[in-house]
């Protein structure tokens, strides 16, 4: 019998894992990738006897899939995937090709324009706390796709881009996390919300009666838009605004999980700060509620769960100035939940690689909170004309090392340095994590 051709574009850790995979499940595998695949990953596909070639595409051995695997970082305006398209040979994605594979294990799949990291990880802590064997992948960590291949699990905890659920068709968690959606991504979606928005809505489309659907309640966005995308899923809203008869809310500084095992918790209690967290907390106790973690297991595990590194992440204090990496902040509504949470004066560290800001979205927070702003990018005009009426002090600079001195410079004791950028890092940094390393490595040399 002849093996299904299936071929793989892009050589990072979603198509290489998808590449695993599919080895695995005998499918005859071809990896493409325009640009360069990284060492490790070129001794994976070699060892595995999977073809591969990269710094560019060759059409004959491509179109002759049966199927193409699209890693989540090619747009569908890319050449090749149009000539794909019109040859009507179906793409999916990584999350579709791992759904086949995933046998009777569960998925709680994690989505949202903010706060999907924190919440995966606290889910994933709380589930490993309550003694499952679980893993955490997807936007984070290992792809689900190797997981499967390699140690597969009765649990996975998925994070889950836009981009990753663009090209799902039957993928389906057991219990998905919608956190918020806000505008972010524009420049992938042709500069409209309600094309993001459609992405966001699609880790709900397949689910069923037996399946549980987590959201806020009080994002205006999700709320809108909760009519025109029907699910068949159990409704399990969060909100601090009111209170909620299943799910979970925040009434007198207490949160309240309305499922079989009801918890009741203060807010002092949550080891993760800030406003923002209590709404990532509240979804991650309903989650592994709904999964049969014990109330006793997710207190345990709320309190003492420690932040993640290049999240509201505490560096240094230098001669009285408090230093923080906010490097994952790639949206301006990130930027805002970590200035909402600062109660010194801030200087503040912006910008990147702008993915269709408007930044009169954080102008008033800004006002309010920022003394001081260190623009750090290539392209720095649109940070100066938004903010140039409500901040005295607004300074160029081309590096992380840069960006912190001029930051402590602009300082006096008592102040807060806050990298929170508000874009992405691809025009100094490799990604987000360079940018925060670089930053931290600043901080430590003043």
């Amino acid at each position: 019998m002849l093996k299904k051709r299936m071929v793989i574009l892009g050589g990072g850790e979603s198509g290489v894992g998808a590449a695993l995979l599919c080895k695995q499940q005998g499918y005859d595998v071809f990896l493409s990738d325009a640009g360069k695949i990284k060492d490790h990953y070129k001794d994976e596909l070699e060892s595995n006897n999977i073809e591969f070639e990269s710094g560019g595409h060759t059409g004959a051995k491509i179109l002759s899939a049966y199927e193409v695997m699209k890693s989540p970082g090619i747009p569908s305006s890319n050449p090749i995937v149009k000539e794909i398209l019109s040859l009507h040979i179906p793409i999916i994605s990584e999350m579709e090709l791992a759904y086949r594979y995933k046998g009777n294990s569960r998925i709680i799949g994690i989505t949202g324009s903010n706060g999907k990291t924190t919440t995966s990880s606290l889910i994933y802590q709380i589930c490993k706390t309550g003694g499952f064997n679980c893993a955490l992948v997807g936007n984070i960590g290992n792809s689900i796709a190797r997981q499967i291949t390699t140690d597969p699990k009765p649990l996975y905890v998925v994070e889950i881009s836009s981009f990753q659920l663009d090209d799902i068709i039957s993928f389906r968690p057991d219990v998905a996390v919608l956190t918020n959606i806000t505008e972010d991504h524009l420049d992938r979606y042709e500069h409209d919300f309600e094309k993001y928005i459609t992405a966001k809505f699609k880790i709900v489309k397949n689910q069923t009666e037996h399946d549980f659907f987590i959201y806020n309640a009080d994002d205006p966005v999700t709320v809108k838009y909760l009519d025109q995308y029907p699910f068949n899923s159990k409704p399990l809203p969060i909100s601090m605004q009111r209170e909620m008869p299943k799910g979970a809310y925040i009434k007198d500084d207490h949160m309240h999980v309305k499922q079989a095992d009801q918890l009741t918790m203060s807010i002092f209690d949550f080891a993760l700060k800030g406003k923002h967290n209590q709404y990532n907390t509240m979804a991650a106790a309903v989650a592994s509620s709904v999964v049969g973690i014990r109330k006793e297991k997710i207190r345990d595990a709320v309190s003492s769960f420690e932040s993640l590194a290049h999240r509201m992440e505490k560096v240094a204090t230098v001669r009285g100035v408090e230093f923080i990496n906010d490097s994952k902040a790639t949206n301006l509504n990130s930027a805002w939940f970590a200035l909402e949470s600062m109660e010194k004066p801030v200087i503040l560290i912006l910008g990147g690689v702008d993915k269709g800001n408007d930044y009169k979205l954080i102008k008033d927070m800004v006002a309010e909170k920022v003394k001081a702003i260190v623009c750090m990018g290539l392209d720095n005009s649109k940070i100066h004309e938004a903010f140039s009426e409500v901040v005295d002090k607004i300074v160029d600079a081309r590096s992380a090392a840069e960006a912190v001195k001029h930051a402590y410079a602009l300082s006096i004791k008592g102040d807060l340095v806050l990298l929170s950028p508000a874009c992405a890092s691809f025009d100094l940094f490799k990604n987000y994590e360079d940018r925060g390393d670089q930053f931290k490595k600043a901080v430590k040399e003043l």
